[in-house]
């Protein structure tokens, strides 16, 4: 396999990964939210739009130049296998997505559960307090 094939294949091959890790159920989407928010991943999304774009950039020439073929007999390879390099990024694009308004509404639901509490709470209170206030009288 050449350097360009070999270089797709492992950018291809990361990405099946990262898909993979971020599809494995024992994390929870809160705990991948806060990694999301993280200093670290945040400096990546400032540089990642441009990144994606030079890195796509990169492998359509690659694969363009493999498509053309070596002049010493080498076979052209299929030009349908473009087709993962450009639905995985945005597989992942999508799955962050999804993650992070899971985490969302996972943390607005917790809210409205302790909201509902409080008022339930509250309403034992008042119901006790006007019990003991007609006893009084």
């Amino acid at each position: 396999m050449s350097l360009q094939w070999t270089a797709v294949a492992t950018f291809l091959y990361a990405e099946v990964f990262l898909v993979l890790l971020l599809c494995v159920p024992f994390v929870s989407p809160a705990r991948w939210q806060k990694i999301f928010r993280s200093r670290l991943v945040g400096l990546v999304v400032s540089y990642g739009n441009s990144f994606f774009i030079v890195l796509i950039v990169i492998l359509v020439l690659l694969l363009l130049g493999g498509a053309v073929g070596d002049p010493r007999g080498i076979p052209k390879p299929n030009l349908g296998s473009l087709t993962p390099i450009f639905v995985l990024p945005s597989l992942l694009r999508r799955l962050v997505t999804l993650i992070s308004a899971q985490a969302a509404l996972g943390a607005s639901s917790q809210a409205f559960r302790k909201q509902a509490e409080g008022a339930s709470q509250a309403a034992r209170q008042y119901l006790e307090d006007n019990d003991a206030l007609r006893k009084v009288q």
